[in-house]
This record gives C-alpha cells, structure tokens and sequence, in this order.
C-alpha cells in the first residue's frame, strides 16, 4: 500500500525552478542529488528528507516562511474583554492589560496597556533604561518624555517609538488625565502573576 504523502512542496518548487529558468538538471547538480529525486519531489512523490528540502529551497532562493505558509498550525489567539483587563495602579498611573503574554510568545512578545497618568505625575526612570524597544500613542492629552539628555512634546493624536535602553520618563504635561496605549517588547510581564 502507498503511503499518502501529508505535505506537497512540490508544486511551489517547480514553480520557481521554472520562473527562475533553471532546469531539473541545475538544481539537482547543485544540490548533489538525482535528477529524477528532483522530478520527483516537485510531483510530490517522494517525501525529501529535510535537509535536502531546505538544499533545494535555498538553491531557488525560497523564503522558508513562504515554503511552509500553507503548514502554519492554528495560533492561539488571547482576547481581554474590557471589563476583564487587569489594572495596576501606583503614584498617579493606572495601567490596564491589553495583552497577555504565555509560553508561547516568550520570545517575541509584546506588552501592551492603556496608559492613564494624572497631571503632574509621570512614568518611568530618568536613571535607567531596559532592553528592547517602546511604542506609544497619546490618545487624550499631552506629554513630555524624557529620553536620555532630550525632551520631546508629544500631543494627542502623536505616536512615539523608540529603543528603550536609554533611560527615560513619560511625563504628563497637562492638566487633565493622560491617556495612552503603549506597547513594550520583549514584554516586562507587568501583569504576570
């Protein structure tokens, strides 16, 4: 009995081998293999190992992500219901969880808040900085932040984004609540229980 192969790459080789102008030849000289391994890849006969797969896709210049898009397992997608954010609140600021972050997204997480910091009061550190990179929209309001040596004025409706590895402060320089969403990365895990 045949085995039924799961997944066919094949098509999406030969499609490029083909816009490329290289023939079965080329590419199975290239990567030291038969030429009838490569007709028989591309017709989605044989199953490659996964170094020759890879050989092969690097030979075409085939984005890995592009191979195996059509492989991608389901995401987890995390959703916080408005009247389910978690709220911290300390000296004047409010943060309120827009995002959670799980095993799963360790390495490339973000931390996302809606930012609320009442007049005359301010977040951050003047003295020290962290690893990764911040952004922020001011939705209500206006700001001074602080970023190393610099001042910069943020106004509603301005975004900022910036390495946060430098030392630096967001102040509010009205005289109502700031409002603002801001995203960290990596994520700081301000909500980790």
């Amino acid at each position: 009995m045949k085995k039924k192969l799961n997944y066919k790459f094949g098509h999406k080789l030969r499609t490029v081998r083909e816009r490329k102008g290289y023939t079965l030849k080329d590419v199975a000289s290239r990567a030291a293999v038969s030429e009838s391994l490569v007709s028989q890849i591309e017709l989605n006969k044989v199953s490659p190992s996964i170094d020759t797969l890879l050989l092969v896709a690097d030979i075409l210049e085939i984005d890995y992500e592009y191979l195996f898009s059509d492989y991608r397992q389901k995401r987890k997608v995390s959703i916080i219901r408005k009247n389910e954010r978690g709220t911290i609140q300390r000296d004047g600021v409010t943060f309120q969880q827009l995002s959670v972050n799980d095993d799963l997204s360790k390495d490339y997480g973000i931390e996302s808040f809606l930012l609320e910091i009442d007049a005359d009061s301010e977040k951050g550190d003047q003295e020290y900085g962290h690893a990764g990179m911040e952004f922020g929209i001011i939705l209500k309001g206006q700001a001074e932040l602080l970023y190393g040596t610099e001042t910069y004025q943020i106004n509603e409706g301005d975004s900022v984004y910036f390495p946060s590895d430098v030392p630096h402060l967001l102040k509010n320089s009205g005289d109502k609540v700031l409002k603002a969403v801001w995203v960290v990365s990596p994520a700081r895990n301000l909500f980790q229980t």
